[in-house]
């Protein structure tokens, strides 16, 4: 039995490799009846591609499918048989011609949809960007108020202790020192009132004395 790759190889040399060059060849020459024999292998090839999507999935068991693909293609590109173009004017061209507006009308649909969905996914997609952003910001600038906010504790922290520790530098001897200053420096006038006050008791006395003795006499 021919295997999976055996049959990959096939198709995709004798039936896409193949009829390109050809392509080509039409395309280059301007030769329109070619011109359409290949767009029409072209159409049909592209139907058996999608079909096979998924026959090789559910039908890859059964017997001699791999040799029926390899058979099906050589009969699309094969000159005397002109597969493809009997498959296009008897089954696709009819179809896709009664179908056709139902068909245009559901592209045109879905290329709305799609455009709508697009945009509303792109505007969820740009909040979201600018949330995160928005986010990322605020989250810096709180961890960059903590480390002030620790900072400034930090400096705090050193300036009491540096105030703590030049109010320890004073000893005791130094604070007796200033207390002696203090006290020796008195004001003279202090001293002059106090001296007067004391001595005007002893004045009025002898006043009184000499008064009494004078009466006396």
């Amino acid at each position: 039995m021919v295997s999976w790759i055996i049959s990959r190889l096939v198709v995709l040399i004798f039936g896409t490799l193949y009829p390109a060059y050809y392509s080509y060849k039409a395309v280059k020459s301007k030769d329109i009846k070619e011109y359409v024999k290949w767009m029409m292998y072209w159409i049909i090839f592209a139907l058996f591609t999608t079909a096979e999507t998924f026959t090789d999935i559910f039908l890859c068991w059964f017997p001699f499918y791999y040799e029926l693909k390899i058979a099906f293609v050589a009969w699309l590109l094969s000159p005397y048989t002109k597969g493809s173009s009997l498959l296009y004017r008897k089954f696709v061209h009819p179809t896709l011609s009664s179908k056709e507006k139902e068909i245009d009308d559901c592209l045109v649909q879905a290329k709305d949809r799609s455009y709508d969905a697009l945009v509303h996914f792109g505007k969820r997609g740009l909040n979201v960007a600018a949330t995160a952003a928005v986010m990322a910001a605020s989250k810096v600038k709180v961890s960059q108020l903590l480390h002030l906010h620790l900072y400034l504790d930090q400096k705090k922290g050193q300036g009491q202790g540096a105030l703590s520790e030049r109010l320890r530098s004073f000893s005791m001897q130094d604070l007796s020192t200033i207390r002696g200053d203090s006290s020796s420096t008195v004001p003279p006038s202090v001293t002059v009132r106090t001296s007067s006050k004391q001595s005007q008791p002893k004045t009025s006395r002898s006043v009184s004395e000499g008064t009494g003795s004078s009466g006396t006499a």
